[in-house]
């Protein structure tokens, strides 16, 4: 069966992640392009919010999925596919962070219990919210400005809507400390800016089109020099 007729199937199908891991595993590596397209944006998400760079974070999630695709035998299904290759991304972005030299901001993502102050507001009105452009900027912002302690649980949970229980496994964190700190982290970000952003917040930090396209043709040009090394 040809390739986009398999990725059309496992589409309209609703095909679950260890269905495609299965079929990768059985040699339909082809279908690696599902995994990609459904996790790029989260990836990304997770690796910008710890590296604070664009550049880093998208060499970040190319050098996930080769080192996932590399290591598919030994994902047990144990956990979720999707919380697995999250934390192969959040290690690879940690350990850039430490390359940097950043080890203050490390230890402090990982140990330290910030006091910073509590930024508390009004809710704004309908009549008040911006344009959903705008206000995708400034949560954008909004969320870059949290501490490290508190940026990468914020951007799991708030923004990729990722379970307690996966993010802990992501970072490598109890439940109870994920959701300290997620309490933490909304408490810092102003309220306004989510309540001006709405459902709309799901739209920052995008990964779509043709960044997506990039990143999937970059990964399979990685890969197919892999297997013919």
């Amino acid at each position: 069966m040809a390739v986009t007729t398999l990725l059309e199937q496992a589409k309209l199908e609703g095909w679950s992640d260890e269905e495609v891991v299965r079929r990768v595993r059985d040699g339909e590596t082809a279908l690696y392009e599902i995994i990609m397209r459904r996790y790029n944006q989260r990836l990304y998400r997770v690796a910008r919010a710890i590296l604070h760079s664009d550049v880093e974070a998208e060499d970040v999630v190319q050098d996930a999925y080769v080192r996932a695709y590399q290591h598919l035998e030994q994902y047990s299904g144990r956990a979720p596919f999707g919380a697995w290759l999250t934390k192969i991304a959040v290690n690879e972005a940690l350990a850039r962070l430490r390359s940097r030299g950043r080890i203050q901001e490390l230890e402090a993502m990982f140990n330290g219990q910030d006091d910073a102050p509590v930024l508390m507001s009004n809710m704004k009105s309908p009549e008040q919210q911006v344009s959903s452009r705008e206000t995708n900027q400034l949560l954008e912002e909004a969320i870059l400005a949290l501490p490290g302690t508190y940026r990468a649980v914020l951007m799991m949970r708030d923004v990729e809507e990722m379970t307690t229980a996966d993010t802990a496994a992501a970072l490598e964190l109890t439940e109870e400390n994920v959701k300290v700190r997620l309490h933490r982290a909304r408490a810092l970000l102003r309220k306004e800016l989510f309540n001006r952003a709405g459902a709309g917040r799901n739209e920052a930090f995008p990964f779509l089109g043709a960044r997506c396209d990039k990143m999937v043709r970059l990964v399979f040009e990685r890969l197919a020099t892999i297997r013919e090394s």
